[in-house]
């Protein structure tokens, strides 16, 4: 997807995307992970995730990556919190407390810029990019986050054809390819969501079936 359209879709406050909660799944398995306290956990394609705030809730630095400052400005001003506001060459940075969100493309992130991470957080970044773009977004990954991370994601699994994203259909065959070369891949869970009220907009899609996947992600190299 082009920056444009998602300008347009903060703009136009089209973030069906947007959970009103921190993500069940984050509660449930983050812990699985076993990040040390105060670690750095990345978080792409943020918007204003009030996963966010669990996160940091939990003693650990959040770095957010939003490319829409609408969204990055109604986050802090959402929470009231302030935030101390720096250009930077390829981003601007928002930070308050153990809170920061680079403000610009994803794909603009250097290894330096990540050079503190030790993990990361995924539930909106993979399934909100076509095909082309997924693989360029986990080979991105791959190459600027530090040897030895872990990750939690979460993906949507429906038949593509049933409508276009996004979100888009990520089959969990297309996860094993995407991630397994840098990363071990375990499988969490597999839901089906149909029956839940926050899917009903998709459902209303033409739909077929709706499944949730979680996975743990732990480097091998």
């Amino acid at each position: 997807m082009h920056a444009e359209f998602w300008h347009k879709r903060w703009e136009r406050s089209e973030i069906g995307f947007h959970q009103q909660q921190t993500n069940r799944y984050l509660q449930r398995y983050w812990a699985q992970l076993a990040v040390p306290d105060n670690a750095q956990v990345l978080v792409p394609l943020c918007g204003k995730s009030l996963d966010m705030l669990w996160l940091a809730g939990q003693g650990l630095r959040v770095l957010g990556v939003e490319l829409s400052h609408k969204a990055v400005e109604a986050f802090f001003a959402e929470q009231g919190l302030t935030a101390q506001v720096r250009s930077e060459p390829h981003f601007i940075r928002y930070s308050s407390g153990p809170l920061e969100i680079l403000c610009g493309d994803f794909f603009a992130l250097s290894a330096d810029d990540l050079s503190q991470c030790q993990a990361f957080y995924d539930r909106a970044a993979l399934i909100a990019l076509p095909e082309p773009l997924r693989q360029r977004y986990v080979a991105h990954l791959a190459a600027v986050l530090p040897q030895g991370g872990k990750g939690l994601l979460v993906s949507l699994d429906y038949q593509q054809e049933d409508m276009p994203g996004p979100p888009f259909a990520v089959a969990d065959a297309e996860v094993q390819r995407l991630y397994g070369g840098r990363w071990q891949v375990q499988r969490l869970l597999q839901q089906d969501v149909r029956g839940e009220a926050e899917n009903a907009r998709l459902l209303q899609r033409g739909l077929s079936r709706l499944d949730e996947w979680v996975y743990r992600l732990e480097d091998v190299l």
